[in-house]
């Protein structure tokens, strides 16, 4: 771990932990760590009310649950708060608005950190800015460790690491196809979506980065093999199966390669990753396809434009606070299938679930999971300090956990089956 001694009190703090996603963590946090004497976990945000409302939603148990309430723009009560955890997790986002003042403190302190950032040009910037500084004080910093982009990041580096002990060579040809997914919107990730259309619209060089597969990776990798588009509308033999684009095909995939890079190029120099979702076989999944794509497109151009995108944002669209409910979340669940192939053309797959809905019910187990991994399972002598990808800081340690904890499930399967 990065930092002890007798200024730090907890293992973890969840910031922001009076917000949607933040009252989940900590109804998981308690539910399955509450009575453990072996977790130290805090609540973290600006509203002292707000927070002792959630802690007393959480039952007795969590009524000795310590609160700590400071301004994440002011420096010196955020410096005084991070001081005091071995890992901060923060829900406050967007990251590019809220998030930048506590990535640089952790940075700087040499405390862990976790978020559930899906904005890539904030993370590149946070990369730019921070990694020597991460690298020097021993922090962890860990973005995208939410449904984007750990079952992504965990599938590949799980398939590969399968496939290698069988042939001894990675599957350098990946793709990742959606079999089903259910689950809900949450205005926090639409809100992270319109700010990264403002932050298009007033600098070009955002919309750069951002089409960039290799924008995650380290200075100096950040270009390579020709990807697949973010945007496919195709039959995939592979598949058997139409598909269409995945929304979270742009943060995932940089992720993926990011994690490629800092393992040394495990998955090998000429790397192809790519993710969609499967729409089904026949006249009627190529027709899904076409609507799914022409759907999201329709979407992102709207939101592209500041009348447009004000309207939605007032009129049409759930607000920051609000997502899927209880049962919504419940009766979530995910399909992943990584279909992948070695550079001899052997095939290979694996599938990847999880259980309730994959933003918010599961996402909450995850995060939380993540974080417990910095604070137990990790040590800085095993992973040094900087920004890191979920599966290049934590690998195993962390598959095992989401496999015993979280409620996702890591199989290999054989090829032809029905995916």
């Amino acid at each position: 771990m990065s930092v002890s001694g007798p200024g730090v009190k907890f293992d973890i703090i969840v910031w922001g932990a009076s917000g949607f996603v933040g009252k989940l963590i900590c109804e998981y946090l308690v539910s399955n760590y509450g009575r453990d004497p072996g977790l130290r976990w805090a609540m973290g945000g600006r509203s002292q009310t707000k927070l002792e409302a959630v802690r007393d939603g959480l039952g007795p148990v969590a009524a000795d649950i310590p609160i700590l309430t400071g301004d994440a723009a002011d420096p010196v009560a955020l410096e005084a708060i991070v001081k005091q955890t071995k890992v901060m997790l923060t829900t406050v986002g967007p990251y590019a608005k809220y998030g930048s003042e506590l990535v640089a403190a952790c940075a700087r302190l040499g405390v862990d950190y976790v978020d559930l950032a899906g904005e890539a040009q904030w993370i590149r910037r946070m990369i730019d800015a921070h990694q020597t500084d991460a690298e020097k004080s021993g922090a962890r910093i860990v973005p995208c460790c939410g449904f984007d982009s750990v079952p992504s990041d965990l599938g590949v580096f799980f398939l590969n690491a399968q496939v290698k002990k069988k042939t001894n060579a990675p599957c350098t040809n990946v793709k990742m196809r959606v079999k089903a997914m259910k689950g809900g919107a949450s205005g926090g990730t639409i809100a992270s979506m319109i700010n990264m259309m403002e932050e298009m619209g007033r600098d070009p060089e955002v919309g750069k980065i951002m089409r960039d597969p290799y924008c995650l990776a380290p200075e100096g990798l950040r270009d390579g093999l020709r990807q697949p588009s973010d945007a496919p509308v195709e039959y995939d033999d592979d598949a058997h199966a139409w598909i269409a684009p995945f929304v979270m095909a742009g943060i995932n995939t940089r992720v993926v390669h990011r994690t490629n890079a800092l393992l040394d190029y495990a998955y090998g120099q000429d790397f192809r990753y790519g993710e969609a979702m499967m729409m089904g076989s026949g006249m009627s999944g190529r027709l899904s396809s076409y609507g799914l794509a022409g759907g999201l497109g329709g979407f992102m151009a709207a939101a592209s434009f500041s009348p447009t995108r004000t309207f939605m944002s007032r009129f049409l669209l759930p607000k920051p606070g609000e997502g899927p409910s209880k049962e919504q979340r419940e009766n979530g669940f995910y399909n992943l299938v990584f279909l992948g192939k070695t550079e001899d053309g052997q095939e290979f797959v694996a599938r990847v679930t999880g259980d309730k809905d994959p933003g918010y019910g599961s996402t909450a187990k995850v995060i939380s999971e993540c974080a417990i991994c910095l604070a137990k399972d990790i040590t800085s002598e095993q992973t040094g300090g900087g920004l890191w990808t979920p599966a290049a800081a934590m690998g195993d340690q962390l598959l095992d956990r989401l496999v015993k904890s979280a409620g996702l499930t890591f199989e290999m399967e054989d090829v032809g089956e029905q995916y």
